[in-house]
């Protein structure tokens, strides 16, 4: 569980960084080069380096190299993660704000619809 709970907090480290979402959503349209991925963005082959290097920690992505060219995928199982997780907490806050309202309308005089 804290290996699942690492992994899941490097993910929603790498998904805070704008540069890195704009790396999968590339990825999300397939394997990309690191060339291809850095051309959109405006910074040193040094800093994408890393970027790819947060990705590839968190299991995000995967990078694989032919020759000389560095081909990066993106790894879908991590995002899925990371969405499950979030599934969960939002079952788990709707149900609360449904307790909360129907508490609420517990306490309201009967007859009175206007809040």
């Amino acid at each position: 569980m804290v290996n699942e709970s690492s992994q899941l907090d490097r993910a929603f480290q790498a998904l805070s960084d704008p540069v890195r979402r704009g790396m999968l959503a590339q990825l999300s349209r397939g394997p990309a080069s690191v060339s291809q991925l850095a051309k959109p963005f405006s910074i040193s082959l040094p800093a994408i380096l890393q970027h790819l290097k947060a990705l590839e920690e968190s299991g995000l992505a995967r990078s694989e190299k032919k020759g000389r060219v560095r081909t990066v995928r993106l790894e879908p199982q991590a995002l899925s993660d990371a969405e499950s997780w979030i599934v969960k907490r939002r079952t788990e806050w709707e149900a609360q704000l449904d307790r909360f309202e129907n508490y609420l309308q517990a306490l309201k005089p009967n007859g009175d619809d206007n809040g």
